[in-house]
């Protein structure tokens, strides 16, 4: 592993405040298989004088989404306001509302449906985002060399009783010939989760980065989606409509507006 750097707890810090409630950790309901790691993602598709157009996604790994027909979602108090009454929600339909980003191992759900559940239930999502300023593009990635720099991933981890709670872990990334790895440990139930590195600028500051999500891989060495490829596949991608939800209802899941996160 490489030597950890000056502003190590710092990136941390950063993380934590910055993007500590995009993650949700969700599994298959009923068999307590497939954990994951989702998060919140909100695409730029272009600023006008009227402000920013945005898309905003979840956003995981293929596999285990399209393996869970009916999934458990785990919910914080701070994920809502007034905080959720409940800490877990039950999605039906739950595998048929992801999409596949075609050769990613990425699928991605528009968030009407989750907005349009939670306004029925009479609270709200005050949730951090994955934005456009912080995922990577790609000159972001092309900088990454074959030499593994530090790198952090926020997931959820399978304790022993099933819970999930939420952990930053330190790992590394490098460039191989099939794209871009995660090397480290990858507890369960962080397949799916955002990869972070921190560039460093003048001084002792840094520039916090998203590189992409973590993807299931074997012997310490994983393969990451990178945003770069990521946003490349939601240009051509268009949905059929809002994804299944708990409870019927809809709202649309692009907007007009400053975004929060900037």
């Amino acid at each position: 592993m490489p030597e950890l750097p000056v502003h190590h707890h710092a990136t941390i810090d950063a993380i934590v405040t910055h993007t500590g409630r995009a993650t949700l950790p969700f599994q298959r309901a009923q068999r307590a298989e497939h954990h994951a790691t989702a998060f919140w993602f909100n695409e730029l598709l272009e600023t006008t004088d009227e402000g920013e157009v945005v898309r905003q996604f979840l956003v995981t790994a293929d596999d285990p989404a399209r393996r869970s027909d009916i999934a458990e979602l785990t919910l914080r108090t701070d994920l809502g306001t007034p905080a959720p009454t409940a800490d877990k929600l039950l999605m039906t339909g739950f595998a048929e509302g992801w999409s596949t980003l075609d050769g990613l191992g990425v699928a991605v759900m528009p968030t009407g449906g989750l907005h349009a559940y939670t306004e029925r239930k009479g609270w709200s999502w005050t949730v951090d985002e994955i934005t456009d300023g912080i995922a990577a593009r790609a000159e972001d990635v092309a900088a990454l060399g074959e030499e593994p720099v530090p790198a952090y991933l926020l997931g959820h981890d399978v304790g022993a009783r099933g819970e999930r709670e939420q952990a930053v872990v330190v790992g590394a990334v490098a460039r191989a010939e099939d794209g871009v790895r995660w090397t480290g440990q990858l507890p369960a139930g962080c397949v799916g989760a955002p990869v972070f590195t921190a560039v460093p600028v003048e001084g002792d500051s840094f520039r916090l980065v998203c590189v992409g999500l973590a993807l299931p891989g074997a012997r310490g060495r994983h393969p990451v989606a990178t945003f770069d490829r990521i946003r490349a596949a939601l240009r051509t991608w268009a949905p059929d409509g809002d994804a299944p939800v708990p409870e019927q209802g809809k709202r649309r899941w692009w907007s007009r507006g400053r975004r929060p996160g900037r």
